[in-house]
């Protein structure tokens, strides 16, 4: 039997850079949004807590489905196996975000 895919999705939110794990991405039915399903969080199978993990955990802890806007989406990647969720502060050099706005109708376009 095949291994379930496990997607490692990186965006930025309010200012920090969030690093979750899910079963599911997609372009959802919403334009201008990815749509996340099944986000997944280690197992406590270690003394040791991750505080940025469990902050993850509560917040995405009644979630069933989430819809991050592309504009704040860093990376998705398909990953062989789930790492550490964690929230990262977005002060460093390495991250620059898109120019906005994303889609812009034109004014007065025939089209």
């Amino acid at each position: 039997m095949a291994a379930r895919q496990i997607f490692r999705i990186i965006f930025m939110n309010q200012g920090q850079i969030y690093e979750i794990f899910a079963r599911s991405v997609g372009q959802g039915a919403l334009f201008g949004f990815i749509e996340v399903e099944e986000i997944v969080f280690g197992e406590r199978t270690t003394v040791v807590v991750d505080p940025a993990e469990e902050r993850l955990k509560s917040e995405f802890e009644t979630v069933k489905r989430t819809y991050i806007p592309m504009h704040a989406v860093i990376r998705i990647d398909e990953v062989e196996k789930q790492g550490v969720s964690k929230i990262s502060s977005m002060d460093g050099e390495n991250v620059t975000q898109f120019p906005m706005p994303v889609y812009t109708p034109g004014k007065g376009s025939d089209n």
